[in-house]
Order: C-alpha cells, then structure tokens, then sequence
C-alpha cells in the first residue's frame, strides 16, 4: 500500500462501487452496494437516481473507512458508469423529475421507428456512429419531455438537467443545486446518439429533429480532466475523470494501440477494439464510439459490440427459473455435463444488439429434447456468452480488416474458468485476464491520476499491466465451426417475435 491515493466510483446497472487504488494501481479497499431494479412493464427498466446518489455516498464512506484513509489523502477521484441511462433533474432542487431510465429499456423503440423514416435505424450513423435505436439516451430524454406533464416547458425555460449517470454523480459531487457542475465527458457523450463525432459537439440538427432544447444539455468535456472539486464527505478531493463503464474497461487493460481489443463482463458484454485517432464506421453492425480522451489531445476512438444479456442470463437462471442458488454454482454445474447436450439460449430478453440490432427478436431455447437435463442449459447459458462475442469478433474484423490475436477480459464472469476456456475455445485466440481483474474502475482511477499528476504518461500505466491467467483455444477448427452454425440457426429462430 504505496501512496498516493486514487478513488474511483463505478455506477453501474446493479449496484455502486467505490474502489481507492495506490499509487502502483494496486486495490487498497472495496465498498459496494446494490440499488433496486424498478420494472413498471415489460421492456421498462428504471432506476432511482436518488437511491443511488445515496448509495454511491455509502459506497465511497464505506472505502475510505476500509482502507483507513481521510478524504484529504486522496489526490483526485475517477467516475465510471453505466452508459445511455437517462437522469432528469431540477435544477434549482436538485431532484430528478422521474425515475431513470435505463440503457435496457425499449420504451422508446416506435419513436425510433417514426424517427428513422425512410433511412431507418441509418439516419443519424454517419454523424453519431450509432444506429437509431431505444438503446441510447437522446430518444430516452424526448420520450421523458413529452410524457411528463410540464415538463418540456420547463426545459426550455432552463429550469431541467439532463444527464448520464456521470453527469448526475458530478453535478452532486461538486454541489449539486449550491454550484453543481453539469459535465459530461466526450465518451458519454457518444452514448447519447446526440453527439456528432467529429466535432465533438452535441449536433444541433439531430436536437431539432428530437425536439430536445440545448438549454438542459451539459457541457462536453475531456475524459481526463478537473471538472471541479467534492464538497461534503470528500471535500476539496479534485473530481478529474469521467469514462463509461466500457472506456474506462479500455483506459484500465491499457489498449492504448491500433488493434487492441477488450471485452467486458457484466449485466451485458462489450467488446471494443482501438481504432486509433480516426473513427471507423461500421457496415456490420457495430457501435462507433469515442475510447478516451485526455485533456486537450485528440480523442482515441473504438469499435464496439454491444450485447444485452450476458451475466444477466445467469441472474435469470437463479431468480427466474430457480435452476440454481447463486450464481457460483453455475460452472460445477455445467462442468458435469461435456457439452450443452445440442441446447442453445439465446438470451433476446429486450431484442438483440451488436451485430443484428433487432429489437423485434426475443429469446429462445432452441434444441430441447428429453436428454436434455439443468446442467446441459446451464452450460448452454454459459455458452452463450461465448457465441454472442465470435458473432461481435467477427463483425469487429471484418469492419477493421484488423485480426484479433487475443482478447483481454475482465468482469465478474472471469472468474468462471468454464467459460473463459469455452470462450477462447470459439474464438481460436488466447484469452488473457489481468492480475487487477477490476479494470473498469481502475480506467477511471488512471484517467484521474494523469489529470492530477499521480501518474506521468501511459507508458507508465502500461508498465503496471500484469497477466493473471490465459486460457488457450483446445476445440477442433471442425467442431467450433459445426456448433457455431448451430448457434447461428438458433439465432434465426428470435426474429419477428415481436411486431415491428
């Protein structure tokens, strides 16, 4: 335990964390603390932004607590969070005027649709990098204008914030309606289907096509900077970074060159790949998005697959269909069988993202015959993880012409060996995971630190990387390719469930 000290904030779908690292970008101490999931009906997905402001209050005493620091000892803290959810708040009150809502929910698919017109889900790529779909905030926030009575006039009058989970941290951290600084970073901003991506401004054509006034916007800002300094329980501590939970994955495994490639693990996965100071846009599927900035430096930009449901299918095993107790069980179970016993779950709770974008698709369970036993679906849930990141790497290789030599990873489900071998398995390229396996927090902990001085330049970050476990691809070329058709056709089967 070397100082100095670096905190760093990870507000995701589930729950809050706070994580202080030193100076080797080591982890000196953990707080974590889970938030309600608030489902009106189905497709909706909400959460209370004042819940979680309170939590990400707790998480960050409980830390400091754990790892016996005062708040004076930290030299500056590092934001990272869920992306594309959507916080309205009042300005002068400082209480949101609704529930948030969530990067999950599809409320908003029809208004995509009419948005979309004659060029559909295309109309604003060429200028955001992102297909027009209920995934991002833009259609969130002209969804909440028109429904909440008044509340559009109250926007356009200046009275109404809006922001992602960043901005609502930030503008709270530094004062919230006493002198809040209403930020957002660049790769937030990329997240909002607002921002044009070579500019790096919000693109006033797309706010008049979705009749969302300038006034409730924040301003767009580096990833690596002082937004301003906390007050209350971390005063004076310099607020220094914001990323997105998937940049922040980047900025942590240290994909700093061309051709570098990370996936995460969490409620969904999310693969990206470095595509350097130029971004590329995708023709199969895949998320233009901007990587990282630092100060005033030209911005890094990635390609991305998004998927929805990954960890969250576990969940679903558990909570759902009670197949198993906590989600540690799942690998012995799978483990019992050799293979998914010809079971395959494609997991299209809320449509299928990256490559497809189908937001008409629901989940199957395809391949069911009386063999078939909870441990085969536990494998096939397990799986299908690992089917819907080749369908992403794929998509990734054929947009870059880059090919992937190995994928880092990092996430709670690495810790599931079963997997990450599967995963490496249907890949054909190594699978390394990193001895600091919290990458997400660590990103916004590095950001902060180069912004404030604690650490000096990448290479030095880079040095502090260190490989933990590689699982190597075992399958034949042969089987890999005869069970990912068969993944494939199960694929077909969640197309057109739901009326367009």
């Amino acid at each position: 335990m070397t100082g100095p000290y670096v905190a760093a904030i990870d507000q995701g779908t589930t729950s809050s964390r706070c994580i202080v690292f030193d100076s080797r970008g080591a982890v000196v101490a953990v707080d974590r603390r889970e938030h309600r999931q608030i489902l009106p009906q189905p497709g909706w997905v909400e959460h209370d932004a004042a819940e979680i402001w309170a939590k990400v209050q707790a998480v960050v005493a409980g830390a400091l607590a754990a790892a016996g620091l005062r708040a004076d000892e930290l030299s500056a803290l590092g934001i990272t969070n869920q992306r594309e959810t959507t916080v309205l708040w009042d300005r002068a009150t400082g209480k949101p005027v609704h529930n948030a809502v969530v990067w999950q929910d599809t409320r908003t698919s029809g208004f995509c649709r009419e948005l979309g017109g004659a060029e559909g889900q295309d109309r604003f790529r060429r200028s955001t990098g992102l297909p027009l779909t209920s995934y991002f905030s833009g259609p969130k926030v002209s969804w909440l204008l028109d429904r909440v009575p008044g509340l559009r006039r109250r926007a356009e009058n200046g009275e109404i914030a809006f922001g992602t989970v960043d901005s609502w941290l930030i503008w709270n951290l530094t004062g919230g309606a006493d002198g809040g600084v209403h930020v957002t970073d660049v790769t937030n901003a990329s997240r909002t289907l607002l921002m044009d991506l070579e500019t790096l401004q919000w693109d006033p054509a797309i706010l008049e096509a979705m009749r969302i006034p300038e006034a409730v916007l924040p301003e767009i800002r580096s990833s690596a900077e002082v937004y301003g300094r906390a007050v209350g329980r971390l005063a004076g501590v310099p607020v220094a970074a914001a990323l997105g939970d998937q940049q922040a994955a980047v900025f942590g495994q240290t994909c700093y060159a061309v051709g570098e490639a990370k996936n995460t693990y969490g409620t969904g996965s999310f693969l990206l790949l470095n595509t350097g100071s130029r971004p590329v846009v995708s023709k199969s599927g895949l998320l233009t998005t901007v990587g990282y900035r630092l100060g005033g430096e030209a911005p890094v930009y990635c390609l991305e697959g998004s998927i929805a449901v990954t960890g969250a299918l576990v969940q679903w095993l558990r909570d759902q269909l009670g197949l198993i107790r906590s989600a540690d069980e799942i690998e012995a179970l799978a483990a019992s069988v050799p293979d998914n016993g010809g079971a395959y779950v494609v997991p299209a709770f809320s449509g299928l993202y990256a490559p497809y974008w189908r937001p008409d698709a629901r989940g199957v369970i395809t391949g069911l015959t009386a063999y078939v036993t909870r441990a085969h679906l536990a494998r096939a849930v397990l799986e299908a993880t690992s089917w819907q990141t080749r369908e992403v790497v794929d998509a990734m290789v054929q947009d870059s012409g880059v090919p992937i030599t190995a994928l880092k990873v990092d996430g709670g489900m690495t810790v599931n060996g079963l997997l990450m071998q599967h995963q490496a398995d249907v890949l054909g390229v190594p699978v390394i995971r990193p001895v600091v396996s919290e990458t997400t927090c660590l990103g916004a902990a590095y950001a902060a630190g180069l912004a404030t001085g604690v650490w000096q330049d990448l290479d030095e970050l880079r040095a502090q990387w260190r490989q933990d476990v590689a699982w190597r691809p075992r399958m034949a070329t042969e089987a890999r390719e005869r069970e990912y058709r068969q993944w494939r056709k199960a694929v077909e089967r969640t197309f057109g469930w739901c009326a367009p």
